[in-house]
């Protein structure tokens, strides 16, 4: 079990405003991120996730893009984004208040196999953004507390739990195929993306780019923005951001992990990490290797 704190803020810009956040990691679920967090006033900038981002909105309004659509999720809700999708989120109305689990493919991958009875080529999707399931965002809620506390749960019970609360997600609002064929990116858009994962810590130039893509550099901002949800330079960043977490993860302090990645200096790691985790990149360190 992995022991944490009564909600807190962990940056106190937040907390100035009201808001408040926390973030902790249960390693035995291939490292599954958990956050519980409350926000007035705090917007996430668009990003992705390498993992899925399960949220159960509990009360208030979260409004959020994905996939082209603004989204409004209110209490009783749950907000469903499949890994690499760029979303962004903040409070509609005044605030909003949610526990979000972030499991990865291969957990969710397992997930599907076992509902089916059978190997699966691809981890499932989910085509709606909002779903109103009030069942299971109590259930998301009292397992979101059973992961964060020690609650006497044992072992066995709190696995048991979260993989069938996963497996009534999958079977509900899940798409067991993966996603469709029409949202694959074109070739051009590919291999842009390619060539930023191989290089995103270094300072690229968009006519590099668009030569690479074979578009002009307007056109190359318009395709890649309209196939990923991000800008190349966002795009960019968000890789810097997820190579971050990784090397935060390992041990490396922030001030080193930024300059790794290709930021600046360790203020600019820390303004990108609060635009897409609403915590400090120490914070995030700190939890994560509780």
């Amino acid at each position: 079990m992995c022991a944490a704190s009564p909600l807190s803020s962990l940056d106190p810009a937040l907390a100035a405003a009201g808001d408040v956040a926390r973030f902790w990691r249960v390693p035995r679920y291939s490292d599954l991120d958990c956050l519980a967090a409350r926000f007035r006033r705090h917007a996430y900038a668009r990003h992705t996730h390498e993992t899925y981002a399960i949220a159960a909105v509990v009360e208030g309004c979260e409004t959020f893009w994905r996939r082209g659509t603004q989204n409004y999720a209110f209490a009783g809700s749950l907000c469903l984004v499949s890994p690499d999708e760029a979303h962004d989120g903040e409070p509609y109305g005044g605030h909003f208040v949610y526990r979000t689990l972030y499991p990865s493919p291969a957990l969710m991958r397992e997930v599907a196999e076992d509902l089916l009875g059978r190997p699966v080529s691809r981890a499932p999707w989910f085509a709606p953004s909002v779903v109103d399931d009030p069942g299971l965002v109590a259930e998301l809620a009292a397992l979101h507390d059973v992961l964060a506390t020690d609650s006497g749960a044992g072992t066995l019970e709190t696995d048991e739990r979260l993989l069938a609360f996963l497996a009534r997600l999958v079977s509900r609002h899940g798409d067991l195929g993966g996603a469709p064929a029409a949202m694959r990116e074109s070739r051009a858009v590919a291999r842009v993306r390619e060539a930023i994962d191989a290089h995103f810590p270094e300072d690229l130039g968009l006519e590099t780019l668009a030569r690479e893509a074979g578009l002009s550099r307007t056109h190359l901002i318009r395709a890649f923005k309209r196939e990923t949800g991000l800008t190349p330079h966002a795009y960019q960043v968000d890789r810097r951001f997820r190579a971050a977490c990784r090397l935060l993860v390992a041990g490396e302090p922030p001030a080193t992990a930024a300059i790794e990645v290709g930021f600046y200096d360790q203020s600019h790691l820390n303004r990108a990490f609060k635009a897409r985790m609403g915590i400090t990149p120490g914070a995030y360190a700190a939890r994560a290797a509780a």
